[in-house]
């Protein structure tokens, strides 16, 4: 399979990548310098996320979609969804896997609003959680098959493969997840329908 990965560079999409590349799968990664040492079947495109040139020049040819990018308090996130989207549907390709966060889940303490905005969540800056639901606004109104993978606290750490994940929600009592298996999970979505079309959180 031929892979487009956004966020190669980042902690998840690195270690998405490090799987991609492991299972013989041809991965494209749009990066912003020359970050990525030279391996087989990677092709580095050096350009922005913002671009739509570059997000085109990443995806033709591809079979399958993962963005990891992240929100760094700019809005770099909500501004490379639609070209990714656009992109993807000018080229055919139908499956993007993409990495959220908890406060886009929905919320338990209220109902019709989601973690970040019903009390859920302790984090006092909503930003990143903003950007988040553009995309996710953005990939409701699509016939894309997306999924959007939302771990909670998100420390450094191996896959253990013990997580618990639920559709729509964050699991009950769910604190944190290590980025090891926040990759792991993503990248098995690859070849599984479970999730497709929906938002999926992730704890131990």
């Amino acid at each position: 399979m031929k892979l487009a990965i956004f966020g190669a560079t980042g902690r998840v999409g690195g270690e998405i990548l490090k799987r991609a590349l492991a299972d013989g799968h041809e991965v494209k990664a749009l990066v912003r310098s020359e970050k990525l040492e030279t391996r087989p079947n990677l092709e580095v495109v050096i350009g922005d996320v913002r671009n739509a040139d570059d997000i085109e020049k990443t995806i033709k040819g591809t079979t399958a979609v993962f963005s990891a990018i992240g929100t760094d308090r700019t809005t770099t996130l909500s501004d490379a969804a639609p070209l990714i989207v656009k992109s993807m549907e000018q080229n055919g390709v139908q499956q993007i896997i993409s990495i959220g966060t908890a406060g886009i889940l929905n919320s338990r303490l209220s109902p019709g609003l989601l973690r970040y905005e019903g009390g859920d969540s302790k984090r006092k800056m909503t930003f990143a959680a903003e950007e988040h639901e553009a995309v996710y606004r953005l990939f409701e109104k699509t016939s894309l098959h997306w999924t959007i993978v939302c771990p909670t606290y998100l420390p450094d750490g191996e896959a253990q493969g013990n997580y618990r994940t639920e559709k729509d929600f964050l699991p009950l009592e769910g604190k944190e997840i290590t980025v090891g298996d926040t990759a792991e999970f993503a990248y098995r979505l690859l070849n599984s329908k479970e999730f497709i079309q929906s938002r999926v959180g992730l704890a131990y």
